[in-house]
């Protein structure tokens, strides 16, 4: 194969070989170029999804704890005898985010406490979500999971983390229908969200943010530095060619045609004034040698003269 290559590049001219070099370093530096802006434009794509979904993630943690610690407390006589979902962390962060994907922008962010076994039906892990929990159910050291999901609302990005339960009082409403108070089970009923245990992970906390238009805008970017890049290359390319013709090819055909003109006995024809390059030393060469050829043809001449003198004599 590289011997057909070289065969083929011999019986090219300079020019050409010079163009198609020049061609193949153009596409090996767009495709290198390609492949590295399009590694760099999807990390930063992906370290932007990924910073949108731990700011809301972080702000529903948030929501959570003041919930559990400024909430509570303060109708904590009334929790003695009535059940107020408006308490429980879980429900009070899934309600305000709900308010937030009331804006326009945010329509397709999606936050869901996805349990196995929950109180309230909306909280139920659909098959994704549960093959997200049992993953952590299996894996104790497993604190977090990450990546894309395909839904009719387009791929969207989504951190995971597990839900465990840590405190004894979770389970006054989860442990069983008779120790929950009556207003839970008015609410809920007696069927589900029983049966947890302490320490137990009984789902997946998970945001959920839109990715496409994060990637879409990074494609964009990848095809707009692509087309840069092209032009870039293709003027370089043409500068170079014009370079190439005006310094390199064009002197070295003036050279071709003077020698041939010098090789059929036209003693008088010059090279011309040439710059200090290589080519020029080329030139130097060729008119020493046309002079040495010049003074070799005179002393051929006269020694013929000579012998024709000596034989009319």
């Amino acid at each position: 194969m590289l011997r057909q290559v070289s065969l083929v590049l011999r019986d090219l001219k300079l020019g050409n070989k010079f163009n198609l070099l020049l061609l193949l370093v153009f596409i090996g530096g767009v495709s290198l170029s390609g492949v590295a802006f399009a590694n760099i434009l999807n990390q930063g794509a992906q370290n932007e999804i990924t910073s949108q979904a731990l700011i809301l993630l972080t702000t529903m943690n948030s929501v959570r704890n003041y919930t559990s610690t400024e909430v509570n407390p303060e109708l904590a006589p009334r929790l003695a005898t009535e059940f107020l979902p408006e308490t429980v962390p879980a429900y009070s962060a899934r309600e305000v985010f709900e308010n937030f994907r009331q804006s326009a922008p945010y329509n397709d962010f999606f936050y869901k406490e996805a349990t196995l076994n929950p109180t309230n039906l909306r909280d139920k892990a659909d098959s994704f979500e549960a093959a997200i929990v049992e993953r952590f159910r299996q894996n104790s050291s497993l604190q977090e999971e990450r990546g894309f999901r395909d839904t009719p609302a387009g791929q969207l990005f989504y951190i995971a983390r597990p839900l465990v339960i840590k405190q004894e009082s979770c389970l006054v409403c989860h442990s069983t229908p008779q120790a929950a108070p009556a207003s839970l089970i008015e609410r809920y009923g007696s069927e589900n969200g029983f049966g947890w245990k302490l320490n137990e992970i009984i789902g997946a906390q998970i945001i959920s943010v839109p990715a496409s238009d994060v990637v879409n805008r990074a494609g964009q970017s990848l095809w707009l530095l692509l087309g840069i890049i092209l032009v870039v290359f293709a003027a370089m390319i043409l500068v170079v060619n014009w370079l190439l013709r005006r310094f390199v090819i064009r002197p070295i055909t003036h050279l071709t045609r003077v020698a041939e003109q010098v090789s059929t006995g036209q003693m008088t024809a010059e090279f011309g004034h040439l710059p200090q390059d290589e080519v020029g030393k080329l030139a130097e060469a060729f008119t020493r040698m046309q002079v040495s050829l010049s003074m070799a043809m005179r002393m051929l001449d006269q020694l013929r003269q000579g012998k024709r003198n000596k034989s009319d004599g």
